[in-house]
């Protein structure tokens, strides 16, 4: 038996949500295509977990979120995701689905670069929007929750960096999921001009430890020609939302893709984080750390698909899993025939802390082409008893050495957030879930 996933909204609720944003009649009418489809599609089928009886229907569309006109009206919880010293020029809080608060610096704006709420892009940069949503990297009609996804997509940002400006300062959006019954249909769209760069960073928080509801969020990031995007993001949804995040990303001819994510959400989760390296000399890093605990079930999925020459995929996953939580950890590299020269390797490590929680870390290449370099590593287990000791042995308590050994699995994830105050908040949800 399945849980019901037929849309709560109609055709007329939809037309009337997009009217009332101004949004183009081309985006009115995928929103449509997107509604016809959804109920029709089957629900994605990630391997060895079943999401059948998952939540994805039980949710508000829409919440009320208040503008602030100081970031200290921010509860502490999101104080922690700030730099109280040096708090960003380039910001966008979204509360519930509206925008609590957005800067941008001058230098920025004169150099063309856009970073707004995805509604004001459709109302002020619509072409441009078109030209990459749901497009190169996501379609519509994948499955249910992409469907889903177009039909209801209630939030999100846009980001445009013009061609040949380098963004140096880090550009951070908060998503505050602030009413516990609100739905998150977030849609993130990062483009990379020819010859430019940036660093982007998002943080997903909601508090709805008994109320249900979904995250369903699509991610795409474009690097075009010579241009290169680091992308970094800490989810930490409560325990009642079910979440399904799907980053995409592609890298044309000496394009780069970076990804480091903190998956630290306490609901039942399933991420893919998938790469198309589709020019040469293209290259993606994905790094990801996660924590389960409780019951919960997580399927993780990295792949990079390799289409250019000489392209260049690592996949580095790293899980830490208690109580009777269950984690699925796919790295796929996948070569394509024609993408000579090019490599993929890939880590997948999982430590359990107890009886009961279940890892299961999965290396798989598929490689169609013979001039390539390709490798693959994996494990499962618990805490090295060796390194206990050793640290043990100087005096260190055993509660304190696991912590340590914990936070150096996990290090090579969370060294790599490029805003030091989110590298820290992390670092504080780690310590949170795990003691």
């Amino acid at each position: 038996m399945t849980v019901e996933t037929k849309l709560p909204y109609d055709k007329e609720y939809i037309d009337q949500f997009s009217k009332e944003r101004n949004e183009p009649e081309w985006m009115r009418e995928l929103r449509f295509q997107a509604l016809e489809q959804a109920d029709a599609l089957e629900l994605p089928k990630p391997d060895k977990t079943k999401i059948g009886k998952w939540n994805f229907s039980q949710f508000k569309h829409t919440a009320p979120g208040d503008a602030i006109q100081s970031l200290s009206e921010l509860p502490s919880e999101l104080q922690e995701f700030l730099d109280q010293d040096n708090l960003p020029e380039n910001l966008l809080i979204q509360r519930n689905h509206s925008v609590a608060y957005s800067t941008l610096s001058k230098d920025l704006q004169g150099k063309g670069v856009i970073f707004t709420d995805i509604f004001t892009a459709l109302e002020k940069h619509g072409d441009l929007v078109k030209r990459y949503y749901m497009k190169d990297a996501v379609s519509i009609d994948e499955h249910r929750l992409t469907a889903l996804h177009a039909a209801l997509m209630n939030g999100g940002v846009f980001v445009y960096v013009p061609k040949n400006v380098e963004v140096e300062v880090p550009l951070q959006t908060i998503f505050w999921q602030e009413d516990p019954e609100l739905a998150l249909f977030n849609h993130v769209l990062v483009v990379a001009d020819e010859g430019s760069s940036l660093t982007y960073v998002e943080n997903y928080i909601s508090h709805n430890e008994q109320e249900a509801t979904v995250a369903n969020v699509v991610t795409e990031v474009i690097a075009q020609d010579n241009a290169k995007i680091s992308f970094g993001a800490v989810d930490n949804f409560a325990q009642g939302t079910t979440a399904y995040n799907n980053r995409r990303g592609v890298a044309y001819r000496d394009a780069t893709v970076d990804w480091a994510l903190g998956q630290m959400n306490d609901g039942n989760t399933v991420s893919e984080n998938i790469t198309h390296l589709v020019g040469e000399n293209s290259l993606s890093n994905a790094k990801t750390v996660s924590v389960g605990r409780g019951n919960q079930t997580q399927n993780f999925t990295a792949k990079i698909v390799h289409f250019g020459k000489n392209s260049e995929g690592y996949i580095l996953q790293h899980g830490v899993m208690k109580d009777k939580s269950t984690a699925i950890f796919n790295g796929i590299g996948k070569i394509e025939h024609g993408a000579s020269k090019s490599n993929a390797e890939q880590e997948s490590r999982v430590l359990m802390l107890s009886e009961k929680a279940r890892g299961d870390a999965n290396p798989i290449l598929l490689i169609d082409e013979d001039d390539v370099t390709a490798g693959h590593a994996a494990s499962v287990g618990r805490v090295d008893p060796v390194q206990l000791y050793y640290l043990m042995s100087r005096g260190i308590t055993q509660e304190e050495a696991e912590r340590l050994i914990i936070h150096g699995f996990l290090a090579p994830v969370v060294n790599q957030l490029p805003i030091e105050a989110v590298k820290n908040q992390l670092t504080q949800v780690i310590e949170r879930k795990v003691y």
